[in-house]
């Protein structure tokens, strides 16, 4: 990972300079004192290799006057710059540059806050994965150790990518916990992990087997019950709004993420070819670890609580069987159809054991849940599925502006009457049609139930928390989806009023 700089708008004398350029306008600024530079021999050589501006194109010269590589990223057009854009280029200027040791981006062109996106974009798409590499080649590696970020105003550039500093070590956490193995990454070891984030002052609370049977939690010990590894309640709490006054602190905002370590269908048993990838079907409770980390990180002005629920879903002589009833932690009893359905199972539990301990004012969840979201969504946007427009509209809201896409879809009766059992209060799957609605208004029965209204959003990432290609911000394999959502949602809800 590179050290970010942000210096004043002014040319290095030489190695690699960066050029950040929009559509169709001539060069400007630095850009125009680095053409001034060369004799006019740089514009020259961007029109030869046909470069035009347009968002998402690069283009790399060497030995261009005094410089040994000029790097030139298209902006798109100048007035449609935005957050997503900028870091989009910065992405792009992390991979043109990997091979080298430093660099130089020229942002004179770009506001304060847009020269910070850039950066951020350059973090993080030079994240990497490499724990368990040992034959990597040197010439493979990446070399760039320091990124400078000439801008107009670096004191003001420095301040506003502090906190996206803090943000991007939450989706580092996030995408680190959903890239490891699952003989490394067990409930177990995952709720070790989670005990690191007392270092940052977030309060974390791990409950064992002994305290989930006291507690009630039938629906998630029955998908635990088939694996070796024990499952765990993480609860994790920040309080950072202001204290004292006379005004009485607000309710938590709540975030409750499924940790299925790795997900086997159960004796429901999943195909072998792609089994492997459900060593990820814990992203959502990645997601709400990276949230948390990336809140207390920037000393978030609010009180949130997050908590994951992780089990690890094997088939054995103990597994949960098609057929079983389960009694949940509400009291409400679950057939169970197939046992590859788990994750709605731990998130009955852990959506009514939040509401019921923290009483908070929203609750959010994540989860891998279903590959029907997938064949409506693609891999574009997470499903949106809410109780309340007004928080549906904020999450989408702020998932588009960190280029983070949400699509809402429909809740309603006709959907819950496929949930129906005929031997208990419900059951875990509704056949194939909405198979990602039906499993929604499953969630929904443990948020709704009684007690009035509790603003809640559902959040299906399959589609999303994994990416089998590159990304403009992030490299193939984990995304971190989610953390940067809501983490905005969090700045406006309940920072911002």
């Amino acid at each position: 990972m590179p050290d970010i700089a942000f210096v004043k708008a002014a040319l290095p004398r030489g190695g690699t300079l960066v050029l950040l350029l929009p559509e169709g306008e001539p060069p400007a600024g630095l850009a125009a004192e680095a053409d001034a530079a060369t004799s006019g021999l740089l514009a020259r050589a961007l029109e030869a290799a046909n470069f035009k501006g347009r968002k998402g194109q690069s283009t790399t010269l060497w030995a261009v006057g005094p410089y040994a590589k000029v790097v030139a990223v298209g902006l798109g057009k100048s007035g449609e710059v935005d957050a997503p854009a900028a870091e989009a280029a910065g992405g792009a200027v992390a991979l043109a540059t990997a091979s080298d040791r430093e660099a130089c981006v020229a942002a004179d062109a770009l506001s304060p806050a847009l020269a910070a996106g850039v950066a951020m974009g350059a973090l993080l798409r030079a994240w990497r994965f490499d724990r368990y590499r040992t034959k990597e080649k040197e010439e493979d590696k990446p070399k760039l150790e320091r990124l400078s970020i000439a801008t107009s105003s670096a004191t003001a550039a420095k301040a506003a990518f502090a906190p996206m500093r803090a943000v991007a070590d939450g989706v580092f956490l996030t995408r680190e916990l959903v890239s490891e193995p699952p003989n490394v990454l067990h409930p177990v070891e995952f709720a070790d992990r989670c005990l690191a984030l007392q270092k940052l002052g977030v309060e974390v609370e791990v409950m064992g087997l002994k305290e989930l049977k006291r507690l009630g939690f039938g629906a998630m010990i029955g998908v635990a019950q088939g694996s070796q590894h024990e499952p765990r309640l993480v609860v994790m709490q920040w309080k950072g709004a202001p204290r004292g006054g006379k005004k009485p602190a607000a309710k938590p905002m709540a975030f409750i993420g499924k940790g299925v370590t790795f997900d086997t269908g159960g004796i429901s048993i999943k195909p072998a070819a792609g089994m492997e990838d459900m060593k990820w079907d814990m992203a959502g409770a990645g997601t709400v670890v990276g949230l948390m980390a990336a809140l207390a990180g920037r000393r978030a002005r609010a009180d949130v609580v997050g908590l994951v629920g992780l089990v690890e879903n094997m088939p054995s002589g103990t597994a949960q069987r098609p057929g079983d009833v389960v009694k949940t932690y509400s009291g409400q009893t679950v057939e169970v159809i197939n046992t590859d359905a788990e994750g709605r199972l731990v998130l009955a539990d852990v959506l009514w054991y939040c509401r019921e301990r923290f009483e908070p004012r929203c609750m959010v969840d994540l989860a891998t849940l279903t590959g029907a979201i997938i064949i409506a969504l693609g891999h574009e946007h997470a499903g949106l599925f809410s109780n309340d427009d007004d928080l549906a509209a904020r999450i989408a809201a702020a998932g588009k502006a960190v280029g983070e896409q949400a699509w809402r879809m429909p809740l309603g009766d006709a959907y819950d009457k496929q949930i129906k059992s005929d031997i208990a209060d419900m059951k875990n799957v509704g056949g194939r049609p909405g198979g990602s609605i039906t499993a929604a208004q499953f969630l929904q029965r443990f948020v709704d139930t009684r007690g009035g209204h509790v603003p809640w959003a559902h959040l299906d990432i399959a589609g999303t928390a994994w990416s089998a290609k590159d990304l403009p911000t992030a490299p193939k394999g984990a995304t971190a989806y989610g953390v940067r959502m809501l983490d905005r949602l969090v700045a406006e809800m309940a920072e911002e009023g």
